[in-house]
C-alpha cells in the first residue's frame, strides 16, 4: 500500500459530452473520469492512486466541483462516476433521465459531518443542535454576529463562519438535518474544504463544518465541536458513527456509476477495486468509516446485476443503509 497521509488534491477535468473514456495515445492509457463531492474526493483519490499503481495503463482522474456540480457533469454524460455526499435529488434524476443516463447508486462509507473551531478557541467545546441552527439559519444573517449571542457566557468575540458552497452535498445535508430551511448567506463559502480549514484555523472566532477526513488531517490546527442533540455532547469519531450516537450529523456517502460505462473494462475494473474487501483499509486511512461488510456485498450485487435508480433519494436521514440496499437488490 502506498504511503499516503496528505490528500492528493483534485485534478481538473475537461470532458466532452458523451465521453466515457479518453485515449491518451502518447502514453497508450485510458482515463476514467470522476467528479463531484469534496467529501468523497479523498476516498476516490486514494482508490485511484492504488488502482493506477496496479494498472499503469489506466488513468483515473478525480475532479472536485461539489456534489451538485458533479451531478451536472454526470447527467450531461461528461463523467462516468459521480461522487456524492448526499443522495441524488429529484431534479438531478430528471436531468439524467432527459439525457438517457442510467446509474447505479452505491454507498461507499459513513461520514461524520464535523463542526470545527480553531485550536485557540477555549469556550466552544460543545454546541447544541439548536445553537448551531441559531448560528446558521437564514434569519441569523446580519443579526447573529457574535459568540455571546449564542450563549451569554461566551466571549465578546465576532462569530466568523466558513462552510461549503451551495453546490455541496454537505451544505444540503447540514441544511436538512440542522436548519429545516435556508442557510444564511453571509459566510465564506467554498467547494474546496481545504479553504474552509485555512479560514477557520486562521480566524480566532471562526467556525465551520465539513467531512470528518478534513478534520482528521488538520487536528494540529482545529478542534472538533461535540454536538448535543438532547442526550449530551457527542464528539465525531468512527466509534460514535458506528454506535449511532453521533446524530444527526452521521450520514452515508456515495458514488454513482453510469450503467453504460460499466460495460467498459476499465470502469468496471475500477468499481470492483473500490468495493473490494482488500481495499477497505483505504477508507479508514483517509479518515472515514467503512460500512458493514454486507453493504459492500450488496453494492457489488447492484453493479453486477446493473440495477439502476435510487433508493436513498427522499429516504429519511435515519434510514438503515442495509435495509435500503436490500430493498434495491430485491426490488422491493
Amino acid at each position: 500500500m502506498l504511503n499516503r497521509r496528505v490528500f492528493l488534491g483534485a485534478a481538473a477535468v475537461a470532458a466532452t459530452l458523451g465521453l466515457l473514456t479518453a485515449n491518451t495515445s502518447a502514453q497508450n492509457r485510458t482515463e476514467v473520469l470522476i467528479d463531484g463531492s469534496s467529501t468523497v474526493g479523498p476516498i476516490s483519490e486514494a482508490m485511484a492512486e492504488e488502482f493506477i499503481a496496479e494498472n499503469p495503463n489506466i488513468s483515473v482522474v478525480v475532479g472536485i466541483s461539489g456534489t451538485g456540480g458533479g451531478f451536472k457533469k454526470f447527467c450531461a454524460g461528461e463523467t462516468v462516476i459521480s461522487n456524492a455526499s448526499r443522495p441524488i435529488k429529484d431534479s438531478e434524476k430528471e436531468l439524467c433521465a432527459a439525457n438517457g443516463i442510467e446509474y447505479v447508486e452505491i454507498p461507499i462509507a459513513y461520514d461524520a459531518l464535523t463542526v470545527v473551531v480553531p485550536n485557540s478557541n477555549t469556550w466552544a467545546s460543545s454546541l447544541t443542535v439548536d445553537e448551531l441552527k441559531r448560528m446558521w439559519e437564514a434569519s441569523a444573517e446580519g443579526t447573529i454576529t457574535n459568540w455571546n449571542q449564542i450563549r451569554p457566557n461566551f466571549p465578546n468575540q465576532p462569530l466568523v463562519l466558513f462552510g461549503p458552497g451551495t453546490d455541496s452535498g454537505t451544505f444540503d445535508y447540514f441544511g436538512e438535518v440542522i436548519l429545516d430551511g435556508d442557510s444564511r448567506a453571509d459566510y465564506t463559502a467554498s467547494e474546496d474544504d481545504n479553504v474552509i480549514v485555512l479560514g477557520v484555523a486562521g480566524t480566532p472566532g471562526g467556525l465551520g463544518y465539513f467531512g470528518l477526513a478534513y478534520y482528521e488531517e488538520n487536528r494540529d490546527q482545529l478542534q472538533a465541536v461535540a454536538v448535543d442533540n438532547g442526550s449530551g455532547p457527542v464528539s465525531p469519531s468512527p466509534e460514535t458513527v458506528n454506535d449511532g450516537t453521533y446524530q444527526p450529523l452521521s450520514r452515508p456517502i456515495f458514488m454513482y456509476v453510469r450503467k453504460d460505462a460499466l460495460e467498459m473494462p476499465e470502469v468496471s475494473q475500477f468499481v470492483d477495486f473500490y468495493l473490494s474487501e482488500s481495499n477497505r483499509g483505504l477508507i479508514s486511512e483517509v479518515g472515514y468509516v467503512p460500512l458493514p461488510e454486507e453493504a459492500y456485498m450488496l453494492g457489488q450485487q447492484l453493479v453486477d446485476a446493473g440495477i439502476t435508480g435510487s433508493v436513498f433519494s427522499n429516504a429519511p436521514a435515519e434510514s438503515s443503509v442495509l435495509a435500503l440496499l436490500n430493498s434495491a437488490v430485491n426490488g422491493n
